[in-house]
């Protein structure tokens, strides 16, 4: 991006000084994400919001914004934490508000930098898995008290497994890319755990499972660690929006107890480390068992079935429609996505026993 756009773009807020380096900056594929230094030595995070991913720009920056205050006013009554540390900083434009539009309808917004931090994506150790599970365990704790109607969603049905089932069936009756002849244990596969996995639904429909403030995206890159590999900050809000504490948990582990790639095309090589799944589940719990229900403990195993199985079927979606949807490197990239994903699902399908006890003995040592 041509430097003059953004410094355009950077004087609209309110930072301290001009701009001297503006590279790109992280992982990340929604958004466009810009780490710039000023003249004043000062460090921001400048991005470019995906509009198309998000339709709503003024609600998400609410959300934002109302997420953000009411981590920092809870942290600012804890002993010993650093709220401007430990959440993100979102700089004002010049007029007040928070992001600002572009000649072409780009939204732009800024955050401050976290010196000193790091993120990893990939878990390798039993300590980062633990760090992991802490802070998405202190993440909804804290937000455990907030009204659920101050934040809208971001992307309406994104966890709901009835929108997604029902886009297949679509998908398979359209046949749009001719793909169907050769995928029918796929379609088996699904079919036969589609009551199984509209569990967490229906007890929130019966009113079993609150619902609460969730982040929606529960990547080990998304928390960022000091220097000594401690979580410090959960980041990337943008999903975070009213959900079940299982769909945190059941991505989460969907991305760390797998080792191998999400798109593993040898499936013999798909599986699940439970020393990192135990570690994950000491920092979790350690900071949510004084809000979370029994019945959302009980819940936790369902969503962790729930996550790959959800994931694989919008993979096998995307496969169905002709590839639409997800960036693909070969013609048969999303199925071999989607059979890595219900592979997996095999996997914590045989070790459910063994990980729900880990579950509840962690708990119950908890609570004592």
């Amino acid at each position: 991006m041509a430097d003059i756009v953004i410094d355009d773009i950077i004087s609209r807020f309110r930072v301290l000084g001009t701009v001297v380096t503006a590279r790109p900056f992280g992982s990340g594929h929604i958004n466009d994400t810009y780490r710039i230094i000023t003249s004043s030595g000062n460090n921001y995070l400048l991005q470019k919001i995906n509009h198309f991913v998000f339709k709503d720009i003024p609600g998400l920056m609410n959300n934002l914004v109302n997420v953000t205050q009411h981590l920092k006013e809870k942290l600012k009554a804890t002993p010993g934490s650093d709220p401007e540390k430990e959440v993100l900083t979102l700089v004002e434009n010049t007029n007040g508000g928070y992001f600002t539009i572009d000649a072409a309808g780009n939204y732009w917004r800024v955050f401050l930098f976290l010196n000193n931090t790091k993120s990893y994506d990939q878990v390798l150790t039993e300590k980062q898995a633990y760090e992991g599970g802490k802070a998405f365990g202190r993440f909804q704790a804290l937000l455990s008290d907030m009204d659920t109607g101050l934040v809208i969603d971001t992307i309406p049905n994104f966890h709901d497994i009835e929108f997604r089932l029902a886009n297949l069936d679509k998908a398979i009756a359209a046949d749009s890319a001719h793909r169907l002849s050769k995928v029918s244990s796929e379609i088996e596969f699904i079919n036969e755990r589609r009551t199984e996995m509209g569990r967490i639904l229906q007890l929130g429909r019966d009113r079993l499972l609150p619902e609460r403030i969730i982040h929606n995206d529960t990547k080990f890159n998304n928390v960022l660690l000091d220097e000594h590999d401690r979580a410090q900050c959960v980041i990337d809000l943008d999903t975070v929006m009213p959900g079940y504490v299982a769909y945190d948990f059941g991505d989460a582990i969907r991305t760390i107890i797998n080792k191998a790639p999400e798109d593993e095309p040898d499936l013999d090589l798909i599986k699940i480390n439970i020393p990192l799944f135990t570690a994950y589940v000491k920092g979790y719990l350690k900071q949510t068992v004084k809000f979370l229900t029994e019945t959302e403990i009980s819940s936790l195993i369902d969503g962790m079935l729930l996550l790959p199985y959800m994931q694989g079927v919008r993979f096998f979606t995307d496969y169905l429609n002709g590839d639409i949807y997800f960036k693909i490197h070969s013609p048969w990239h999303n199925l071999q996505r989607a059979r890595a994903q219900f592979q997996l699902v095999k996997k914590l399908e045989e070790a459910k026993e063994t990980l729900n006890n880990i579950i509840l003995k962690t708990w119950q040592h908890e609570i004592l």
